[in-house]
């Protein structure tokens, strides 16, 4: 079931979560270990990050340096498919330009498309690691509008060679990311939702925020999304604050602010368990309030450890 309907046909807050794929050499394993706590809560789906490659340089024997392309988190579209097959739920890959060219994106929608996985975050991603502008592989996609344009038109059947005959359209439904607190990269809010609305136009047809703390900047948000003609789905991301470093770490990451009282809690704090319950307080505080506002779901960032989620979650839903 595509993501759009559950929201549209939801009698309440839907409750969803992200997890990361764990790191190569790792097994699924985590991932369920992740999952299986949550389940009783009746997950309206499920997010799956995808992570572009990494560049490492080696030097050879003969002193030159060799270049080598690695991927340290691999498997989306595979844990996508054993999360899908196992738990009967609805998955929803990322889908990203860093790292890909056209054809590696057609061919990992073509794979998604053949497993029967039709819902998809599209994000442009990160820039390469260590560098500060993001720079697309040759053939690839520089913003995430262009790659909901070719999503849209394998929906039509409209694939890269168009000597392809009775070629079947896909059917995928397209979620992108809101910023409350803007884009790190974007000047401006006002720029930042000119964006925005160029991806809804493209088809996107419901958006995640970026986690935030204050509900106020939420508020705001889909305030200035409507008075732009932004009139899908918003669905705020929330994740709790779970070490003694986030105070500093996530405003200088994710170009966030967070509110006084929390960063003084935060402060409070001698270990990390005590943080971890100062994040579960807070975040359950958020949830209550926008669930009162009439938020269609709360999506939780979860980092791949569920055990803060789950005592969100037992107050919440």
């Amino acid at each position: 079931m595509k993501v759009i309907d559950k929201i549209k046909e939801a009698k309440k807050t839907l409750f969803t979560f992200e997890l990361l794929p764990p790191l190569k050499g790792h097994t699924i394993q985590e991932i369920y270990d992740t999952i299986d706590p949550l389940i009783e809560f009746d997950p309206a789906y499920i997010n799956i990050t995808y992570h572009q490659q990494e560049v490492q340089y080696k030097q050879r024997p003969d002193g030159l340096m060799e270049q080598r392309i690695i991927r340290k988190r691999p498997g989306t579209v595979a844990i996508a498919a054993a999360i899908q097959n196992k738990y009967k739920i609805t998955v929803v890959p990322h889908m990203i330009c860093g790292g890909f060219t056209k054809e590696d994106t057609e061919d990992a929608l073509i794979d998604l498309h053949f497993l029967g996985i039709n819902n998809l975050l599209v994000v442009r991603g990160d820039p390469e690691k260590g560098k500060r502008k993001f720079i697309p592989v040759n053939g690839g996609h520089r913003y995430s509008s262009e790659l909901i344009e070719q999503i849209m038109r394998l929906n039509k059947g409209k694939y890269l060679h168009k000597d392809m005959e009775e070629a079947m359209p896909t059917d995928f439904s397209v979620g992108v990311a809101g910023y409350p607190e803007k884009h790190i990269e974007a000047p401006n809010i006002d720029t930042d939702l000119e964006y925005l609305k160029l991806k809804i136009d493209k088809g996107a047809e419901y958006i995640v925020t970026q986690m935030f703390f204050d509900n106020q900047r939420y508020f705001d948000f889909v305030e200035k999304c409507k008075n732009k003609g932004i009139n899908v789905p918003i669905i705020p991301g929330i994740k709790p604050v779970s070490t003694l470093n986030d105070s500093s770490l996530l405003p200088q990451t994710f170009s966030i602010d967070l509110p006084n009282d929390l960063i003084k809690e935060i402060k409070k704090c001698k270990t990390i368990e005590q943080v971890r319950q100062v994040g579960v307080e807070w975040a359950t505080m958020q949830s209550k309030a926008l669930i009162k506002y009439g938020v269609p779901g709360i999506h939780y960032y979860t980092l791949d450890q569920s055990d803060n989620i789950m005592k969100i979650a037992k107050e919440i839903f």
